[in-house]
């Protein structure tokens, strides 16, 4: 499993938490380019900087796939590049 990541409801689901609305905008539109590479997107909501993941393969029946644990590191690492 990919580390901050917990399966609930047949998805993964990460929340993260930013300084302000910005910062999360900012996070929203870079997932939003790395899903859009990996044809595989995010349901998500944001509510001030605040932003709630979840994923899960609809093509699989909404079930959790590799493809879930992929996009999941990715983010991942993509903060690990903000953080750095």
């Amino acid at each position: 499993m990919s580390i901050g990541w917990v399966e609930v409801n047949n998805s993964l689901f990460r929340k993260f938490e930013f300084a302000n609305f910005v910062a999360a905008f900012e996070f929203m539109t870079k997932v939003g380019v790395i899903a859009e590479a990996q044809d595989h997107h995010p349901d998500w909501c944001n509510s001030y900087n605040v932003v709630k993941i979840s994923l899960s393969s609809h093509d699989a029946g909404h079930t959790v796939t590799a493809r879930d644990h992929k996009l999941a590191s990715a983010i991942n690492d993509l903060l690990s590049e903000t953080n750095s």
